[in-house]
């Protein structure tokens, strides 16, 4: 692969790492320097326009279905282009962070693909952003096998599953290079590292270059993606169509533009997938000002609230409508030893994933290995032989807006355990985060970026609406605080009050926890920029 040099270079200010050059190489940063200047201004124009749209829904525009797309919609003869090698048969897919010991772990689970995820799971240490990549490359070379020092042994068995690289969102940026004098965004280098080190290697092994875009708020990014789609393939002589590509249906304003993603996205697309925390996330951004979306304990909002049932019907119906495989949501739980509690967790995971299943959805999530025979013999039971149920359309469903916005109906005020999960995780969380750590099992579930994220903006959401009140938050936080002290002593417990009381007592909601707790925690450049 040769790409010509662009104008100006990207510049690495981190100390250099171990087997960082094998990643780094002048081509590579070549690349990602011809991918930011052809897209960086465009990424800067659609965040600028994802503030415009916020500030319209937030002065009472009413969010609907796009009248300027209604032709996309009611045009029935475009599909997206057939599931490509490796991604016909998607029924259970395990996700996680592409660090090495996990890596082996998934790609041994037995489920068809494994997302390795640069995003929520991932804290963005250049450790982690360089070393995950080191893992990507050395997994599909086959060369990733490891004994610890503790003598345990991990190979990589002969079938390995599909993988799927999710990079970081739009809105996350890169503070290790520099291009033009500016940081690069960090969707861009999480692609074109993956892209320029594994897309060949991966073509060659009958598979592809295959992605999960997180984030997504309308349209236009969807379009974004696919000209950075295009343009790379064009660029290493690859035939486009051949990257593909999953998009998480995780913001409230993607959800009334299911269709015109898939549109924008049609030669590329694989799917769509519906996340669970991140959509709710979206909805207390987009409208936590109104009492009429307050929502109950985390705990209450379950897949069945009716406002979720339509949501995740309209992308089964969606997807299949257009060809696409839906993607069902997460599995957390974590297996422990406890062998009631686990028969208990089994149990939850499987009555989810049937309502998946007869619901239509193609496949679904697991986020621990010890999940995945769950989630294959449900789909199993379902499928049969066939890789998916692209054959039923669900003419049946029929979604409104007010359908998807109907909130209100599950609305109550949070309760006192309620306040105190929200907390306590949020506090665990970051402070796994800020220690490096992007998946974290707390109280029995694998947790990532999306839960601390609704953990937070719930205790906003709620004090701003008076149905919480200051005083007891703080008391809670003291006494969690105290406790997470007490559990690691080496926890930096001033930094988690910090960042949970800039992000959650805050008069305006941060739109994300993350870039901020990135610039002040986890970047450490050579003195370039501080």
């Amino acid at each position: 692969m040769t790409t010509s040099a662009p104008a100006r270079a990207v510049r690495v200010l981190a100390a250099p790492g171990d087997r960082h050059d094998e990643i780094l190489t002048p081509a590579a940063l070549d690349f990602l320097a011809g991918l930011t200047e052809a897209f960086g201004e465009r990424r800067q124009q659609l965040l600028k326009e994802r503030r415009r749209q916020a500030i319209r829904l937030a002065s009472g525009s009413p969010l609907d279905f796009p009248v300027a797309t209604a032709a996309v919609r009611d045009d029935r003869s475009w599909r997206v282009a057939p599931p490509a090698p490796g991604l016909e048969d998607r029924r259970v897919e395990i996700t996680g962070p592409p660090e090495r010991r996990m890596t082996v772990n998934a790609l041994n689970s037995g489920a068809k693909v494994w997302m390795a995820d640069f995003e929520d799971a991932t804290a963005p240490t250049w450790d982690n952003v360089i070393g995950g990549q080191l893992s990507l490359r050395d997994a599909i070379h086959r060369r990733i096998d490891f004994t610890t020092t503790e003598g345990r042994q991990y190979r990589l068995g002969e079938t390995l599953p599909t993988i799927m690289v999710r990079p970081r969102g739009w809105h996350l940026l890169e503070e290790h290079l520099e291009f033009g004098g500016r940081p690069v965004p960090a969707p861009l280098v999480d692609f074109g590292l993956y892209f320029f080190h594994c897309a060949q290697r991966q073509i060659d092994a009958g598979r592809g270059p295959y992605f999960y875009l997180p984030k997504l708020e309308n349209r236009y990014e969807a379009r974004l993606w696919n000209d950075i789609f295009a343009f790379s393939q064009d660029l290493f002589g690859i035939p486009r169509g051949t990257v593909r590509a999953t998009v998480l249906i995780e913001t409230i304003t993607a959800a009334f533009e299911m269709e015109e993603i898939l549109y924008e996205l049609r030669d590329h697309s694989a799917g769509l997938n519906a996340g669970r925390w991140d959509y709710l996330f979206s909805l207390i951004k987009t409208f936590g000002h109104r009492t009429d979306f307050q929502l109950p304990d985390r705990a209450g909002v379950t897949m069945t609230a009716p406002f979720m049932r339509a949501y995740t019907e309209l992308l089964v119906r969606t997807c299949h409508k257009r060809g696409a495989h839906a993607i069902g949501g997460m599995a957390a739980q974590v297996p422990g030893k406890d062998t009631e509690a686990n028969a208990s967790a089994l149990a939850k995971v499987r009555l989810d994933k049937e309502r998946e299943a007869e619901d239509g959805f193609d496949g679904s999530w697991v986020a621990h290995p010890g999940l995945v025979p769950v989630c294959r013999g449900v789909f199993d039971g379902v499928l049969g032989a066939r890789p998916h149920q692209l054959d039923r359309t669900r003419e049946d469903v029929h979604v409104t807006a007010p359908d998807l916005l109907s909130v209100r109906r599950i609305s109550s005020p949070p309760t006192e355990q309620g306040v105190r999960t929200n907390i306590a995780v949020a506090l665990r969380y970051f402070d796994a985060w800020l220690r490096g750590q992007g998946a974290v099992a707390l109280y029995g579930l694998m947790e990532d970026a999306a839960t601390a994220e609704i953990a937070r903006v719930q205790i906003w959401q709620w004090l701003r609406h008076g149905v919480l009140d200051r005083g007891t938050v703080l008391q809670v936080l003291d006494e969690e605080l105290a406790a997470l002290g007490a559990q690691h002593p080496w926890a930096a417990v001033d930094e988690v009050r910090e960042l949970f009381e800039r992000t959650a007592l805050a008069g305006e909601l941060p739109l994300f926890f993350t870039p901020d707790a990135y610039t002040r925690h986890l970047v450490h450049i050579q003195g370039v920029r501080s």
